[in-house]
């Protein structure tokens, strides 16, 4: 049974923390430095992609040997030296111009290895029959990069 009587106790202790006012304004300004923080951060990937790219094109050159005419290759390593001195004078560049730079160097590059891989894989240009025995149709997978 119960006597109707109610009894509540609330305990506060205000003092050292933040009124809900303080709260909401650190709440705001979270909120303002994470859309900050996510383009920082997206503009650090693009320029490490950029970086990761231009050293595995020149990593690849060096590798290549004959496999690619010196001509495309003195190209591509003064285009590949050119956007490493590009990056070192724009490290605080946008997203956009580190892409820029990447698809300017994908377009000059590509040719050249995809040209590398086929001769690599025996797709070299030239009348040789297939080993198989069949003519024309694919030597095996073909393959594309995506990003």
């Amino acid at each position: 049974m119960s006597t109707g009587n109610a009894k509540n106790i609330v305990i506060k202790n205000d003092k050292g923390r933040l009124s809900q006012a303080e709260i909401d304004r650190m709440v705001n300004e979270a909120e303002k430095y994470a859309a900050e923080d996510e383009k920082h951060r997206q503009r650090v990937e693009a320029r490490y992609k950029l970086e990761s790219y231009v050293f595995s094109v020149k990593q690849t050159l060096e590798d290549a040997g004959d496999k690619i005419p010196q001509s495309d290759k003195d190209r591509l390593m003064a285009k590949c030296n050119e956007t490493i001195k590009w990056l070192d004078n724009n490290t605080m560049a946008e997203k956009e111009e580190f892409e820029y730079k990447m698809e300017e160097l994908r377009k000059i590059c590509s040719p050249v290895m995809t040209r590398m891989h086929q001769q690599a894989n025996g797709g070299g240009s030239g009348g040789s029959s297939h080993a198989n025995g069949y003519g024309g149709g694919h030597s095996g997978p073909t393959v594309e990069e995506v990003d």
